[in-house]
């Protein structure tokens, strides 16, 4: 059974698919951009960009009752592999205190939705 997760503390999805599907005991985060949610704003840089992506996969999280701690893969996509240094950075920050780092694929694409630098989806379980 799928449930839908939805939470205003995310940007609403842009097109025909849900932030996120939970079922079972595993969370399904869409890609997130490094929109603001509040303004409808994009952060200028990579650095605040993955910053930013990670915020709103963090409420789509607590939204579905989740955490950092229980990521098990995510997919980085950025506009240009030379980012790769920067995100990773911001990257490891955000699953400080967790009790492992999850799986990853990271790789540049030709373009992102809105022009962004980063976009990242994410896996869950409970």
């Amino acid at each position: 059974m799928k449930k839908v997760i939805a939470t205003t503390n995310a940007p609403a999805a842009i097109g025909p698919y849900s932030q996120a599907i939970e079922t079972g005991n595993m969370l399904f985060i869409s890609g997130q951009i490094p929109v603001i949610p509040a303004t409808g704003e994009i952060p200028e840089g990579i650095a605040a960009q993955t910053a930013q992506s990670f915020a709103n996969i963090k409420a789509i999280l607590a939204e579905a009752g989740y955490t950092m701690d229980n990521v098990v893969k995510t997919t980085v996509l950025l506009a240009d592999i030379a980012h790769f240094g920067p995100m990773n950075e911001v990257y490891a920050q955000q699953f400080e205190g967790c009790k492992a780092y999850p799986a990853r694929a990271a790789f540049a694409v030709r373009d992102l939705p809105k022009g962004v630098l980063v976009e990242i989806e994410v896996i869950a379980t409970k």
